[in-house]
């Protein structure tokens, strides 16, 4: 990938920002704005490492509670 510049980093999840340097790749700048608003509803978070000419990864991550733990139906295991 391209990946982001450190100075616009911290703009990503804002609502149709354009990086820079992806101007000539096609978007709306939605996108992850919709995966932060998504993350947070959900009580979760999403951190982006970045190196200009390298590429990103994108962690997304939620909590686990054992209020909301999945159980086995009968006859499942």
């Amino acid at each position: 990938g391209i990946g982001i510049p450190k100075e616009e980093q911290q703009n990503l999840f804002q609502r149709f920002f354009r990086a820079k340097n992806s101007l000539n790749i096609h978007g709306t700048g939605l996108g992850l704005h919709i995966v932060k608003q998504y993350t947070e509803l959900m009580e979760g978070n999403i951190r982006v490492k970045s190196e200009e000419g390298e590429g990103s990864t994108f962690r997304v991550s939620f909590p686990i509670s054992k209020k909301n733990k999945v159980q086995n139906l009968p006859g499942e295991d």
